[in-house]
């Protein structure tokens, strides 16, 4: 197949799981009223599908922040981080996260994936190993191929797994980074933590963490599962985004190594991109005060996630091992995943529909993901609606 044969194919394939007319991927948001509604077609919806954590979308703080920096500093800063695009604000923001994480160094990105891809490719490189679950987002596997670095994956929050293939590295150990995420953006579930600092601190390999979805929702100020297990010091590399609590888009590392500072050198994600427009960057420090200051939003947060986890188990539908911000039902193949999230759609209520191989084990899913300003009686609105498919759908 040539190159745009190739392309056909991808498409055939995707029309094979997906009828045609129905658009489940890239669905325009014709308006957005609030943190948890929204119009689509011509339905007004309840959002379910986005990665709003704490509801700060509309928060008045962020906004202001983003209006002022727009009138003061301009639309963007046309150039890159290493040329003139390290605003006063940047570097601001880079000390905010260092200080809130307590380490002395960190690094701000233009995305989040960007962070990954940055981040991983300037730590390690030929020679060097990188073991990863293997339910690592893309970012993380993309960083690790744009490293050059080898590749070992192991089964998914297994340290059996896990220790065999360090075992199996021996010496070479040194030089492997170890790559885990807080929660994982598929079932929702958080990696072992304390079993994984130990591994790591037994065989003397490097440990980056990935706080993409735990940023802002797990820890008493919100840092995520670093914070929840007390093992920051443990860690020698945290990733995440701005674009899910923080409700903006960015990425950022922090760490207690000084030589964080050298990947502003080495880093071509970094070098070659240009940085964040002034209103992100002043909004994400908004949205960052705001985050440390959230505990009453992460305990609604948790109240409105145990509450649609607790209904969909009761109801019958197979999830993730725990309840939290991403809860997804499982259904054993596309056609059950994309009927249902149709009917949710139908009863105006938008999640995300993920199908293989995005989704593990070749299973399908359709993904809530539960916010801080959504209330009780949207919660239970969401659970009365899968309740009604699931005896309408994967009963008959």
């Amino acid at each position: 197949m040539n190159l745009l044969e190739k392309l056909d194919a991808a498409a055939t394939a995707r029309k094979a799981m997906l009828p045609e007319g129905v658009g489940a991927f890239g669905i325009p948001v014709e308006e957005v009223y609030s943190a948890t509604e929204a119009r689509i077609g011509e339905r007004r919806v309840l959002l379910l599908g986005t990665n709003n954590y704490l509801g700060l979308t509309f928060a008045p703080e962020c906004i202001q922040a983003a209006h002022k920096a727009l009138d003061t500093e301009g639309t963007g800063t046309t150039g890159s981080r290493m040329a003139n695009g390290s605003y006063h604000g940047h570097r601001a923001l880079e000390r905010e996260f260092a200080d809130f994480y307590d380490c002395c160094a960190g690094i701000v990105f233009t995305t989040g994936y960007q962070a990954n891809l940055g981040t991983i490719s300037g730590l390690v490189g030929r020679g060097d190993t990188v073991l990863i679950d293997g339910d690592s987002h893309a970012s993380i596997f993309d960083g690790c191929i744009l490293s050059g670095a080898e590749i070992i994956r192991f089964k998914h929050n297994d340290m059996i797994d896990m220790e065999k293939r360090l075992r199996r590295l021996g010496d070479r150990t040194e030089t492997t980074l170890i790559i885990v995420e807080g929660i994982y953006s598929m079932l929702g579930d958080q990696a072992p933590l304390a079993d994984i600092v130990a591994l790591k601190n037994k065989y003397k390999c490097t440990l980056l963490l990935d706080e993409a979805h735990s940023l802002g929702v797990l820890g008493e100020t919100g840092q995520g599962l670093s914070e929840k297990t007390g093992l920051q010091k443990e860690i020698d590399f945290i990733t995440g985004t701005f674009s899910k609590s923080l409700c903006s888009i960015g990425g950022f590392c922090v760490s207690n190594h000084p030589q964080l500072d050298q990947l502003r050198y080495i880093s071509h994600p970094y070098i070659f991109t240009a940085s964040p427009s002034p209103a992100t960057i002043a909004s994400t420090r908004a949205a960052l005060q705001l985050l440390r200051n959230g505990g009453n939003l992460r305990k609604q947060l948790w109240k409105n996630c145990t509450q649609l986890y607790s209904k969909l188990e009761e109801t019958g539908y197979k999830l993730g091992p725990e309840p939290g911000p991403v809860i997804a039902a499982v259904l054993d193949n596309p056609k059950q995943a994309l009927q249902i999230w149709q009917r949710l759609l139908e009863n105006n209520i938008y999640v995300n529909l993920i199908l293989p191989p995005a989704a593990p084990d070749g299973k399908s899913l359709v993904r809530c993901s539960v916010n801080a300003a959504h209330t009780t009686e949207q919660m239970a609105y969401v659970g009365d609606i899968f309740a009604k498919l699931y005896n309408e759908i994967l009963q008959t």
